[in-house]
């Protein structure tokens, strides 16, 4: 069996647990912990699939204590890194996961992680480290630029009150979203779980109203073979980036209007859509009030989408959202999330086939 830990945005466990269940039928999770999960598939790497994950590692040694236990022991979190990270070494498991390496990997460097922020060990101990792996996997240590990376990872489990620390190997190596995404572009993972949530079919008419440099698009189309997709922006930079994005490439019916999102029901047709899919400005919308801006988006998305369509919005965490929601709108389903260091929600609802009594109706 095939042991891995991946991390993902924080809050989207119960998403993450349902699509490994659903995906990998003989897949065990051991821990499914706030932004990671350790799970277990004779699944291998190259064959898992999943694009909800920021990373994935392959777990090489894991050893879990007792937290009360082991600060009466050990004393500081840090002291109960340090000895396990010794005991990796000497205890000598699963070379194959060390030396199974890409012919086109030469280097690799150590990261030591205490509860997700990087941490410093003694020189000595690292080096004792490095040679061991690199004995073992043929590579040799370069600390800036390395082919790949070799993690010892200590955590607390809140549902068990133990600690761990994972030894393991880094399967995905890419550069951080902030360097390679435009201001406020969403993260490739996180796109892939809000079409996923959305329920989209390959049939079905999509549209982004702000769709911004076009990573929510860009994930219905390549993933979920969407054909007919809508997408709108007002940032003429960021909806002329999106258009290019998509012009030589076979994207089947695929609409980008330079517009503002108010515009869209004169160039859109009245319940065309099945579902949409958007990230709205948090917050204020020009000089708009925050409340006006979101009775704005309501009454499109009811112009807009067919009677039983659906939206999700990834939104601000705070219940502006909610009380400018009209009766017609049932909410299915609200997951609050962590990104980037800002508390967001993304809502899940569902336009009902007719409009309630209230004022506030489609």
């Amino acid at each position: 069996m095939n042991q891995f830990y991946a991390a993902f945005i924080p809050g989207l466990q119960n998403v993450i647990a349902r699509v490994i269940k659903e995906r990998l039928k003989d897949a065990v999770i051991h821990k499914l912990l706030d932004g990671a999960v350790i799970f277990e598939t004779e699944t291998s790497y190259d064959k898992l699939n999943f694009f909800c994950f920021n990373n994935i590692f392959a777990i090489v040694n894991v050893r879990e204590e007792n937290h009360a236990k082991t600060q009466r022991r050990e004393g500081r979190r840090e002291d109960v890194l340090l000895k396990n990270i010794r005991c990796f070494i000497e205890e000598n498991k699963n070379y194959d996961i060390i030396s199974n390496n890409s012919k086109n990997f030469k280097t690799f460097r150590i990261v030591i992680s205490n509860e997700n922020q990087p941490a410093a060990i003694d020189e000595k101990l690292r080096v004792e480290a490095e040679k061991y792996i690199s004995r073992i996997s043929g590579l040799k240590v370069n600390r800036s630029l390395p082919d790949t990376e070799f993690w010892f990872l200590y955590r607390r489990d809140d549902d068990t009150k133990n600690n761990f620390t994972i030894f393991m190997k880094r399967l995905t190596l890419r550069p951080s979203w902030e360097k390679t995404l435009h201001k406020g572009e969403l993260p490739p993972p996180l796109t892939w779980v809000l079409c996923r949530l959305a329920d989209i079919k390959h049939n079905d008419t999509v549209l982004d109203p702000f769709c911004g440099y076009g990573s929510i698009p860009n994930t219905a189309m390549k993933y979920f073979h969407i054909t007919n997709f809508f997408a709108s922006d007002n940032n003429k930079e960021a909806a002329s980036y999106t258009a290019s994005r998509f012009k030589k490439k076979d994207t089947g019916n695929f609409i980008i209007h330079k517009a503002d999102f108010e515009k869209l029901p004169a160039i859109i047709k009245e319940k065309s859509i099945d579902v949409i899919i958007t990230d709205p400005p948090w917050g204020h919308f020009k000089e708009v009030d925050n409340t006006v801006f979101l009775k704005q988006i309501f009454e499109i998305f009811g112009k807009l989408l067919k009677d039983g369509g659906r939206a999700v919005v990834l939104y601000a965490n705070d219940d502006n959202f909610l009380k400018a929601q009209p009766s017609c709108f049932e909410l299915q389903e609200s997951i609050p999330i962590l990104l980037s260091g800002k508390k967001a929600i993304i809502y899940i609802l569902e336009k009902s086939s007719h409009g309630g009594t209230e004022t506030r109706r489609c």
